[in-house]
């Protein structure tokens, strides 16, 4: 194998937050992480030695960035998804939550409501709330083990005058999907009937299972494009979330000036030396890495469905078609989340999401990382299966 995914890395002295904050969400740091979605993996080496070019070069001041940084994005772009994009309408942030919370901050009034759909990533509901906006919810409906979107009661929040925008998850986190073209042209058709504004977050664009297929939303058409802000990173894709990089990509020109303004007020205008050649050379080159990623984890699926299915019966799997999280479903054990929490991580001693916390719809939900060396996850679902086999 040309990448060894299977290498073990000691990451509990590196300032992991994901191996040395768990004491700060859990009961204790000697559980084993499958919490915070980042990857157990080494970076492609084509991103290494980017890196560590910088890193020879002995200095750190501030950061050109040249247009390539942001056309290697469109390259990437038209190469995977045969989406053209002009780099004009880019621009780099510090990172995808930072952007959603801009773009609410700069583009929305207090009387505004925002649609999201649960269960889904926790910080959605967050940045609308703490930026004083009100929260309106479309539900995902479970279906035979598979999360769609319930389309009437979809048009039915967007009727309402008041509700001005909504935030899109695709992939979707934590249940996987990977909406299909037709879903979200039936999304946007009912958005442009309203007049609802989108924000995309597309950050696990690239991460996607063989049998599924990515469809950026403002590809559907020339009027989709102009009502949507697309956020997007390589940060997941490429496992550099600590080098603080994305990209937002604004249809219209006033909003990306206005939004830069107020990168420039709040001085976060800059990569840092090392986000700048990682992504280029991410992008430029590590197209092969990353689809060896897909595969290893695709197997990582696959073993924990089989064990699943014949270890721990009552214990049932959502599907993902796209990220490294898998949603498990705890319901059949007919526990409350903070039991099911419990023996998680003071019998199994293992460190997962709980569901909850991505919505109400999440109850009964724990979300887990298989973005790690094989006999990581193995240990991890053997202590799973040891004590809630015996349930």
């Amino acid at each position: 194998m040309k990448y060894n995914f299977d290498k073990k890395v000691d990451r509990s002295k590196n300032h992991s937050a994901k191996w040395s904050e768990m004491d700060r969400h859990f009961i204790s740091n000697d559980l084993i992480p499958l919490w915070v979605a980042d990857m157990d993996f080494e970076v492609a080496p084509e991103i290494y030695e980017a890196m560590k070019e910088k890193l020879e070069q002995r200095i750190f001041g501030y950061v050109y960035r040249p247009d390539s940084y942001y056309q290697s994005a469109c390259d990437w772009t038209k190469r995977r998804y045969g989406y053209e994009i002009d780099q004009k309408t880019l621009i780099h942030s510090p990172g995808v939550i930072p952007s959603i919370s801009l773009i609410i901050r700069l583009f929305t009034n207090s009387s505004d409501k925002i649609l999201i759909q649960p269960p889904v990533y926790q910080p959605f509901s967050s940045v609308v709330k703490k930026n004083k906006r009100t929260l309106v919810t479309n539900p995902l409906k479970e279906v035979n083990g598979r999360y769609i979107i319930d389309f009437d009661d979809f048009e039915e929040k967007c009727k309402d005058p008041d509700l001005k925008w909504f935030i899109l998850c695709n992939p979707h986190n934590p249940v996987g999907r990977v909406w299909t073209k037709e879903e979200l042209t039936r999304m946007a058709e009912i958005c442009l009937k309203y007049n609802v504004r989108v924000i995309s977050d597309e950050i696990w664009r690239d991460i996607v299972y063989k049998d599924y297929k990515f469809t950026p939303f403002a590809s559907l058409s020339k009027e989709v494009e102009d009502i949507t802000i697309t956020c997007f990173s390589p940060t997941k894709t490429f496992n550099i979330a600590g080098l603080q990089a994305s990209f937002v990509q604004f249809p219209r020109k006033e909003e990306l000036e206005a939004f830069q303004d107020e990168l420039a007020v709040l001085d976060i205008r800059r990569n840092n030396a090392f986000s700048l050649v990682a992504i280029e050379a991410g992008y430029r080159k590590g197209e092969g890495w990353l689809n060896a990623l897909i595969d290893y984890l695709e197997e990582n699926y696959n073993f924990l469905e089989r064990y699943i299915k014949e270890n721990i019966p009552k214990l049932k799997i959502i599907k993902p078609e796209g990220t490294y999280l898998v949603w498990l479903d705890f319901r059949e054990f007919k526990l409350s989340d903070k039991e099911i929490s419990r023996l998680l991580q003071e019998k199994a001693k293992v460190a997962l999401q709980e569901g909850s916390i991505f919505g109400e719809e999440g109850r009964g939900f724990q979300r887990i990382n298989i973005a790690c060396p094989r006999y990581l996850l193995e240990e991890a679902i053997v202590r799973i299966k040891n004590v809630f086999s015996k349930i």
